[in-house]
């Protein structure tokens, strides 16, 4: 985090995340005051926040979220990543049932909650959900992950297919729970759409005003409109 006497925002963003929209959106809003994007790993991403590392952070859900605030932003779809020559590449869309006995690569940062995922895992899991695309690609195995995360490392000699039985993987912004500063605010502001200009106070619904107060306001706008009002002169007496 940056020190006070320059301000700033730290952004962390788990891989497959997309912060380039809201960045661009901030530098627009506020182009004084930078907006640092840091890539963080799944495991780590809940702990950078909560320990001020980042200020707020783009995580994927299920995780350890205590001690924050987390706000939902979308489910991604689940996908099987398959050589390009592969069987199931025929499909347009697959089900679990077209996985059941196929190996399933499994990489220390797999990310997606499947009880009772379909296939055979493969006993070696490689360290990262990059290196598993170098097994998939090599027909070691078939591997499941976020859409996004298939888009992130794509390989010509690899392709995905849609599970349409599969859980989605969801996808949140978190901050660390309590008051937040401006700055933390205003970022939320511009994730949920906010446009330039409003504020949360102006969201809030104007409070209804009870039966005196409509009273005395039509009696202050009667007063009001009779201090304006001409008097008639003369000549306009006498035409009455």
């Amino acid at each position: 985090m940056a020190s006070p006497s320059l301000p700033s925002l730290t952004l962390g963003y788990v891989p497959g995340g997309t912060p380039a929209k809201w960045a661009r959106i901030w530098a627009e809003r506020h182009p004084d005051v930078p907006l640092r994007l840091r890539a963080v790993t799944a495991a780590n991403a809940a702990a950078e926040v909560r320990t001020g590392v980042v200020d707020v952070v783009v995580l994927r859900l299920p995780a350890d979220t205590s001690g924050l605030a987390v706000i939902p932003l979308y489910e991604e779809t689940t996908v099987a990543v398959v050589p390009t020559d592969h069987i199931l590449s025929a499909a347009d869309e697959l089900t679990a049932a077209d996985l059941e006995d196929e190996p399933i690569l499994l990489p220390l940062d797999h990310v997606v909650d499947w009880a009772g995922a379909p296939g055979v895992p493969v006993e070696h899991r490689p360290e990262t959900t990059e290196s598993a695309m170098e097994l998939v690609a090599a027909g070691v195995g078939v591997l499941i992950v976020p859409q996004s995360l298939a888009r992130l490392h794509h390989r010509k000699d690899l392709t995905y297919r849609p599970i349409a039985d599969a859980p989605t993987c969801p996808v949140a912004l978190a901050v660390a729970d309590g008051p937040q500063s401006a700055l933390i605010e205003e970022f939320i502001g511009i994730v949920r759409g906010r446009k330039a200009g409003s504020s949360r106070a102006q969201a809030q619904p104007v409070p209804k005003r009870t039966a005196r107060e409509k009273t005395l306001a039509k009696q202050a706008a009667r007063a009001a409109a009779g201090k304006v009002t001409r008097k008639p002169g003369r000549a306009e007496r006498g035409r009455r």
